[in-house]
């Protein structure tokens, strides 16, 4: 038992203390936090762009052309893998650009609008259609009726939700090293090749990745304690 502590230990030595390699999982860890950041809040820009355009009829009650247009880029989206997206942006329409958190952060953004659009989607409809009218009966446009009364509503539905949808795609930013960028994972297979050695180098990363959604867990929870406190004054 006391061989296998002292294996343990050599093993934690060679994959992070051995030539200051903790600093490598550090610096991998900031690109993995910078590409889900960003994407975050263009997945959220994007996403209430498409969840408006989703909602938008004609007067005939019929789905205009921009609700098909949102339509149709949700269903592309979330009916491809997120690292078949990935590689399409790094090797088709940005194959000139070799700034891989730029190419990340559109593809991963993009990805996450499209989930993004269907949270607010949600969260709009869940508002009681007597607020619309009463907006409108106040000699407010459809517009403002959304802008001043249905959308702040709307907030407390959709910001669980869209932070759980940060969560996961901070998990789905694994996959950034196809365009060459070392975060987190990749870091712990550059250590794995350099000490021939799977176990401790993946086992940290994981622990990492676990530490971080943890905290993110506990914060989301707090504020959806909060959120509720709020609708039972």
């Amino acid at each position: 038992m006391q061989s296998w502590f002292i294996h343990v230990g050599e093993m934690f030595q060679r994959a992070f203390l051995k030539e200051d390699r903790w600093k490598l999982y550090l610096g991998g860890l900031g690109v993995t936090l910078k590409v889900a950041f960003f994407a975050a809040i263009l997945g959220v820009i994007l996403g209430t762009v498409a969840a408006l355009m989703k909602l938008s009829v004609k007067k005939n009650g019929k789905p205009s052309v921009r609700s098909i247009i949102a339509t149709i880029y949700i269903d592309i989206i979330r009916g491809t893998p997120s690292v078949v997206q990935l590689l399409i942006m790094w090797f088709i329409i940005m194959k000139n650009c070799r700034n891989g958190v730029l190419v990340a952060v559109l593809s991963f953004g993009i990805n996450s609008g499209a989930y993004v659009a269907e949270i607010i989607r949600a969260g709009i409809l869940a508002v009681d259609q007597g607020q619309t009218e009463a907006g409108r009966s106040l000699g407010l446009s459809q517009a403002q009726t959304m802008m001043y009364i249905v959308i702040p509503q709307a907030i407390k539905n959709v910001l669980p939700p869209i932070g759980n949808e940060f969560i996961v795609l901070l998990k789905e930013t694994a996959i950034v090293g196809y365009v060459s960028l070392s975060d987190l994972t990749r870091v712990a297979n550059q250590v794995s090749s350099r000490t021939y050695e799977a176990f401790m180098p993946l086992i940290g990363a994981a622990v990492i990745y676990f530490v971080i959604i943890k905290i993110l867990s506990i914060l989301l929870s707090k504020l959806e304690r909060r959120l509720r406190k709020s609708d039972r004054r």
